[in-house]
């Protein structure tokens, strides 16, 4: 049962009949890993605290760096040095005290994010590296735990949805086998900032849809973002029988 001031607050979302008060409570009651706190994690964190998400745990073992904050919309001036879980923690706060966050400053090895993945209902992949995308999707394949991949650089964006629970799904090592991926981040290629809010408020979006059950994720889709032209581009993502994560 909603409060008065719930009912206030997330009145916009309970006017979508497609949302209404059932998908509200979903997301009140749902808990989500996010995994990096950088620049897509920033909007995605935001998004979903604001949309009433339950509880946040939050795992980026980096510090606030003043070049950050070209893009990571979360953080602030007065948050560098600080670790960035614990200033998207307190920026959290200020959008929605309800929501519950637990701050992880570390760099997850496979045993603890076996853990930190069966304590909650969906994880959305906003790392910079295929080490962490590739275990992440391991472990959300065998716990039967939603994942949504994003990823920006440049110009050029991603986004998709593996949800193990739907059998004909694939996975992310599908999209990229370990031996084909090349490592790139914005440290060494840079990126353009506002394609990093643009991805991440997508991967909010397919989280919350994918919470409460509306309409239909990014399920063995690959959203491909061209934002020099501003082109979006969906192209269809086969489950790869010889996959050595999901397949026969």
């Amino acid at each position: 049962m909603l409060t008065d001031d719930q009912l206030l607050q997330y009145s916009r979302h309970l006017m979508l009949p497609e949302v209404d008060a059932a998908g509200q409570a979903c997301w009140l009651n749902s808990s989500v890993l996010i995994v990096g706190l950088g620049g897509l994690g920033s909007p995605v964190a935001l998004y979903l605290a604001t949309a009433g998400v339950g509880k946040l745990l939050l795992v980026d073992d980096d510090r606030v760096e003043l070049s950050n904050l070209q893009r990571q919309i979360i953080h602030t001036q007065a948050r560098i040095d600080e670790y960035k879980v614990d200033s998207a923690k307190h920026a959290i706060a200020d959008v929605n005290p309800l929501t519950q966050v637990e701050a992880f400053p570390e760099r997850l090895e496979e045993s603890r994010m076996q853990e930190l993945v069966a304590s909650v209902d969906l994880v959305i992949d906003c790392s910079d590296n295929f080490k962490t995308r590739h275990a992440l999707n391991r472990v959300c394949r065998a716990q039967l735990k939603p994942l949504v991949s994003g990823a920006a650089i440049r110009f050029e964006g991603q986004v998709s949805v593996f949800d193990p629970r739907v059998p004909e799904a694939p996975c992310y090592e599908c999209l990229y086998p370990p031996d084909s991926s090349v490592e790139q981040n914005c440290s060494n290629s840079g990126v353009f900032a506002p394609l990093v809010g643009i991805v991440g408020t997508i991967q909010a979006a397919e989280a919350l849809k994918v919470l409460a059950n509306v309409g239909q994720p990014s399920v063995g889709r690959l959203l491909l973002i061209d934002a020099l032209r501003m082109e979006f581009h969906t192209v269809k993502l086969p489950k790869k029988s010889s996959c050595e994560v999901c397949g026969d």
